[in-house]
C-alpha cells in the first residue's frame, strides 16, 4: 500500500494549501480516529502544535475530526514534539499529534501522529490511515450522544519539564555554568530556557518572542550563527539551538566551533559504554553520518548501525535490535531510556553532564573524533514539472564517475528529500578537494536537467 499525503516525517506542506488544509487535517484526524478507535474505553488524543501562524486553522480542524468520531481531546498548546510522544504515553491516550514542519518556514506545517505506545507510526500505519481518507466517514460518525469533548491541559508544561529534568544524574547541577540557548521561536520559546534555569545554570536566552511568522528565521539549529556568536560575546560554557518543534539540536562550545549530531551521539554512546549504560553494542545512526564516527566506535568495540535517513527509522531499528542512542548528523539524537523519539533538550542536559563531571572545557569534551571532510549541497526543482532529476541519464552519469573517483578512499550518497523539493548530494573521503569536485561536477548535472525542463 502506498503513501502519497505522508512522507519521512508525517503529512507535510505550505500552509493551506493541499495537503496541508484544514480539509485535509479534519479528514486526517478522522482516519486516524477510525484507526485507534478499538474497543468500549472513553478515547483520547493528545494534540500540540509550535508557534506557526498556521497551527491556529489546523488545530480546530484536527480536534473537530476527533469529536466527531466519538474522541476526546487534550489540547497542551506549544510544546516541543517529544512532549507530545511522553504525554501520549503517560496520559494512555489513544493517540498524540505534534502540529509542526519541524525546521522549515513558518508558511509550511506538517501533521505527525504518534501511537499510544509514543512512537510515530509506521509506514504501513500511515499508508492505512491514508487510504481510508479516500473513503466515506458518515456510516463511522459518533451519534450525539457520542462525540467527543475537547479541553486543554494547563499543567503539560510542568509535566515535560519535570520529564526532561529527571534525565540529570541525580545530585549533578549546573551551578556557575553559563549557556545560551536559542528557542528557534519554537515550540521549546518557554520549557528549554526554564529547564535550565531551574537546574542552576545562568541561561542567556535568544529567539524566544514567536510571533507566528519568525520560526527558525535566522534562527535555530539549522541557522546556528547567532547563537555561536552569542556564546563568543557572552563568555559562555556552552550554546544549544534547538530547532522549530525541539527535537533536534546543534551545540556550540566555548569558542563558538559548531558541534553536530555526529559528535552528540558519539559522545553519549562513548561515555554510557564506560558507565555500562549503553545498550546494542554500539549507536545507531543514518547513511549521512560521518565516517569519521563509524571508524572512533570501532577502536572502542562498538559499531556504528545505519538506517534511512530519518529519525523514525533510526528508532525502528533501535527497538528492533536493542540500541538506547542512535540520531543523526543533523541534530535527532534519540535516546530511548528517557523519550522515544529525538529531544534536543534531553540530549543537551546528557551532553551537558558529561561536561560537568569531566570538569574539562566544552571544546574539549565536545571534540570526540575527527571526521572525514564530508560536504552536502541541497539542489532545489520545481516538482510542479513533475520532474525526477535522479532518473536522468546525465545524472546517473555524474554519480557513477563521483562513485568511482571515490572508490575505496570514500562514498557518495544522493536522495531525493522527503519533506521538500530538493536533492540532497553527499560526499566525503580523505581528500576535501576531491570530495568538493564530486558534489559540484553532481550538482551541476542536476541543476542542467532542471533547468532544461524548466525552459521546456
Amino acid at each position: 500500500m502506498s503513501r502519497k499525503l505522508f512522507g519521512t516525517d508525517g503529512i507535510r506542506g505550505t500552509a493551506n494549501t493541499e495537503p496541508m488544509t484544514a480539509e485535509t487535517a479534519l479528514k486526517a484526524a478522522m482516519a486516524a480516529a477510525l484507526h485507534f478507535r478499538r474497543g468500549d474505553h472513553r478515547h483520547t488524543v493528545v494534540i500540540a502544535k509550535d508557534t506557526r501562524l498556521s497551527g491556529y486553522m489546523l488545530e480546530p480542524a484536527l480536534t473537530a475530526g476527533f469529536i466527531s468520531m466519538g474522541m476526546d481531546v487534550i489540547l497542551v498548546g506549544p510544546l516541543p514534539t517529544p512532549a507530545v510522544a511522553m504525554l501520549t504515553r503517560s496520559m494512555r491516550a489513544d493517540l498524540g499529534v505534534m502540529l509542526s514542519a519541524s525546521h522549515n518556514p513558518f508558511q509550511d506545517n506538517g501533521i505527525k501522529l504518534f501511537g499510544p505506545d509514543g512512537y510515530k507510526l509506521s509506514d504501513e500505519f500511515e499508508a492505512e490511515i491514508e487510504a481510508r481518507m479516500a473513503l466515506p466517514f458518515a456510516p463511522d460518525l459518533a451519534g450525539p450522544r457520542d462525540l467527543g469533548r475537547a479541553q486543554r491541559m494547563e499543567d503539560a508544561f510542568g509535566r515535560y519539564i519535570e520529564v526532561v529534568k529527571s534525565s540529570f544524574p541525580r545530585g549533578l547541577r549546573l551551578d556557575g555554568m553559563k549557556i545560551v540557548i536559542d528557542c528557534a521561536h519554537g515550540a521549546a520559546y518557554k520549557v528549554a530556557p526554564r529547564v535550565l534555569y531551574e537546574l542552576g545554570a545562568e541561561v542567556v536566552t535568544l529567539f524566544n518572542q514567536p510571533n507566528g511568522f519568525n520560526i527558525n528565521d535566522k534562527c535555530g539549529a539549522t541557522s546556528p550563527a547567532a547563537m555561536r556568536a552569542a556564546v563568543v560575546e557572552h563568555k559562555a560554557d556552552l550554546g544549544i539551538a534547538l530547532d522549530g518543534d525541539a527535537d533536534r539540536l546543534i551545540l556550540a562550545d566555548e569558542t563558538g566551533t559548531q558541534i553536530d549530531g555526529d559528535q552528540i551521539m558519539a559522545l553519549i554512546g562513548q561515555s554510557w559504554a564506560e558507565s555500562g549504560r549503553l545498550r546494542g553494542g554500539g549507536v545507531v545512526a543514518t547513511v549521512m553520518s560521518n565516517m569519521g564516527m563509524e571508524l572512533h566506535l570501532k577502536k572502542l568495540g562498538l559499531t556504528l548501525a545505519r538506517t534511512a535517513v530519518g529519525d523514525r527509522y533510526v528508532v525502528e531499528h533501535m527497538r528492533e535490535h536493542g540500541f538506547n542512542v542512535g540520531g543523526e548528523q543533523s541534530g535527532h539524537v534519540v535516546l530511548s531510556d528517557f523519550a522515544t523519539t529525538g529531544d534536543g533538550l534531553l540530549a543537551a542536559l546528557q551532553v551537558l553532564a558529561c561536561i560537568r563531571q569531566s570538569g574539562r572545557p566544552a571544546s574539549d569534551v565536545l571534540r570526540v573524533f575527527q571526521p572525514l571532510p564530508q560536504l552536502l549541497k541541497n539542489v532545489r526543482y520545481d516538482a510542479s514539472t513533475g520532474i525526477r532529476p535522479l532518473d536522468a541519464d546525465s545524472v546517473q552519469a555524474a554519480i557513477k564517475a563521483g562513485e568511482e573517483k571515490l572508490a575505496g578512499v570514500g562514498r557518495v550518497l544522493i536522495r531525493k528529500s522527503g519533506t521538500e523539493p530538493l536533492i540532497r548530494v553527499m560526499a566525503e573521503g580523505e581528500d576535501d578537494a576531491l570530495v568538493t569536485r564530486v558534489v559540484d561536477d553532481i550538482c551541476d548535472a542536476v541543476r542542467q536537467v532542471t533547468q532544461a525542463v524548466a525552459a521546456e
